[in-house]
């Protein structure tokens, strides 16, 4: 396919904007439709805050993919001025008895060169007192991990995209009975049009990712930090994934209150739905708080999040062309660990959308199967 192409990505969040930036950037014309304003409420890509690490069990790959995008969103943080990325670290915590994920990803790290720290529970407990360990047999510690200030990067890429010459418009996209695409009731024209609409993907095309799909709903906590103590700030705590209790979180960052997630599979009508957390979910994430960060018992929820992701049964995600249509190309399929890729993910979709390369095995439409613990790069 030649330079200059007119092309359609719909979908705002983070696949849809870097693939568009990326494509724009080679040369293309690129419009990029949303059902709303990009940055909104609904969108899988909004929040305050995303951990990047590169833990990623077995899989080398993704391992390798988020050592790549780290330096690509400094690279962006750099060119746009815009406090992107923050390096706080991350602690990952191997629950005694239960530790594939953590023992499969230190043998990764030693392979593809990644910094870490291996701690034993004195040690966990001497550098980040933050944390109650009684349950945990050791630590992983990234140094080069943290956080990225999700909405932020959305918007920023949004912006880069512009001044690039991309076009953004609002438009809904729906497909009639063959899934064709159809922008406000009319077939929807363009040499290449990529759909990176996260979660909705699988109502719009029921037959092709409807069955590879899993949407569940996540509920955020924020939780204040105590009166004049800079203990949970970023600055002085990592960022943390706590796979025993399939929980993660973040430390204060920009002021936003330590945020934690405990990730209870619960169903969300993604059209229907207020983004409201639920009582049930707040009971357990409350009740995690305590038990993880007694040093933040007592202290008030100041802010939380509800939204969708989309998950596939062996949590990789989707770069591949519609089997019907041939210029329909699918790129999403987060399950809980696209976000920090963005950059990486949305190079690779622009060259599988303009055929330099055909895509990955592991991100083709077709039957897939549910991973150990030790080869999942989710963990999930």
């Amino acid at each position: 396919m030649g330079t200059n192409s007119r092309i359609v990505v719909v979908g705002g969040g983070i696949a849809g904007t870097m693939t568009a930036l990326n494509l724009q950037r080679r040369g293309e014309h690129v419009t990029l439709i949303d059902r709303w304003e990009p940055g909104h409420s609904r969108a899988a890509s909004s929040d305050y805050n995303r951990v990047i690490r590169a833990i990623s069990g077995r899989d080398e790959f993704y391992t390798r993919w988020a050592r790549e995008a780290r330096q690509r969103w400094l690279e962006l943080q750099a060119e746009s001025g815009q406090n992107l990325m923050y390096e706080c670290g991350a602690l990952i915590l191997a629950t005694e008895g239960h530790c594939d994920w953590e023992d499969s990803t230190s043998e990764t790290f030693d392979k593809v060169g990644v910094p870490y720290h291996r701690f034993n529970r004195d040690e966990i407990i001497a550098r980040f007192p933050q944390f109650k360990v009684d349950d945990i047999s050791y630590a992983l510690y990234e140094p080069q991990a943290g956080l990225l200030m999700a909405h932020r990067c959305v918007i920023t890429a949004i912006d880069l995209f512009k001044k690039a010459g991309g076009i953004v418009q609002r438009g809904h996209v729906t497909t009639d009975v063959n899934e064709k695409p159809m922008l406000d009731g009319k077939p929807l024209e363009a040499d290449v049009i990529i759909i990176a609409t996260g979660a909705w993907a699988a109502d719009l095309f029921p037959r092709t990712i409807k069955p590879l799909s899993t949407i569940i709903g996540i509920n955020v906590l924020y939780t204040s930090t105590p009166d004049g103590s800079d203990a949970f700030d970023m600055a002085n705590m990592p960022c943390w994934i706590d796979h025993g209790q399939g929980s993660f979180g973040i430390p204060s960052s920009e002021g936003s209150g330590v945020k934690a997630a405990v990730v209870i599979p619960d169903k969300i009508d993604i059209e229907n739905d207020e983004r409201l957390i639920r009582q049930q979910s707040l009971v357990r994430t409350r009740s995690y708080i305590q038990r993880r960060l007694p040093l933040l018992e007592g202290e008030k929820i100041v802010d939380s999040k509800f939204n969708q992701v989309i998950i596939t049964p062996d949590t990789h995600f989707i770069v591949d062309w519609h089997p019907q249509h041939e210029n329909v190309l699918f790129a999403g399929g987060c399950s809980g660990h696209l976000f920090k890729h963005g950059p990486v993910f949305g190079d690779f979709t622009a060259g599988v959308a303009m055929r330099d390369y055909a895509t990955a095995d592991r991100f083709k439409v077709g039957a897939r199967k549910k991973l150990s613990p030790k080869e999942s790069p989710s963990g999930r």
